[in-house]
């Protein structure tokens, strides 16, 4: 997974969720689920490279970035609740997909 589109796809193929662009900014778009608003994805360009934030258990939260270079913490969000993945092609995209899907599971 390395770009937007395809992260976009997989997050809005989670039961009950939608696509927002909160900030009039078309750079951020974030997926929501419906039913509480909270968002489990975020999407963004940050230094010419396509950027996600997630969610993640503060138990697992340094495993990923131990794991992987490209998994710092949550770039304008909570360091311990937030995950930044940049999508440089360096993680498995089942690895990504793994994640996502853990974030959706926190919020829901």
């Amino acid at each position: 997974m390395k770009t937007r589109k395809e992260v976009l796809e997989y997050g809005l193929s989670f039961p009950d969720t939608y696509q927002d662009a909160p900030f009039h900014d078309e750079n951020w778009i974030l997926v929501r689920v419906r039913k509480n608003k909270k968002a489990f994805l975020w999407t963004y360009e940050k230094d010419g490279k396509m950027c996600i934030n997630i969610k993640v258990d503060p138990e697992w939260r340094d495993f990923w970035r131990n794991a992987y270079e490209s998994v710092l913490p949550g770039y304008h969000q909570n360091k311990n609740h937030w995950n930044t993945v940049i999508l440089d092609g360096t993680i498995p995209a089942t690895e990504i997909q793994r994640m996502i899907a853990e974030s959706y599971d926190l919020v829901v």
